[in-house]
């Protein structure tokens, strides 16, 4: 099995029609979904397939999409406790919420 995505960054893109982060590695795509309402995006769902389970996938997406709002002045409200268990280890966020 390759794991390329260990070593490499992620291309990750921005799915604004399907409101989500996403990126596919190996023919499978994993992303964070997300809802808007005013200046807030509601983090709801982060979904990592089985297949790219255990490379640090789901954290890159979850980093790429909280540096996007920090970056657009955005608040976040989590609603996936994959989201939250990030921002609780990485304090750097806090303000976001």
């Amino acid at each position: 099995m390759n794991n390329q995505a260990d070593s490499q960054d992620l291309n990750i893109t921005h799915n604004t029609e399907a409101k989500r982060f996403e990126t596919t590695v190996e023919d499978h795509t994993g992303y964070i979904s997300y809802q808007e309402r005013g200046d807030t995006l509601i983090y709801d769902h982060t979904l990592v397939p089985q297949a790219l389970g255990g490379r640090g996938i789901g954290s890159k997406l979850v980093k790429h999409a909280l540096d996007y709002a920090q970056h657009n002045d955005k608040k976040v409200v989590s609603q996936c406790s994959f989201v939250s268990a990030y921002i609780d280890r990485h304090p750097e966020y806090q303000s976001l919420l």
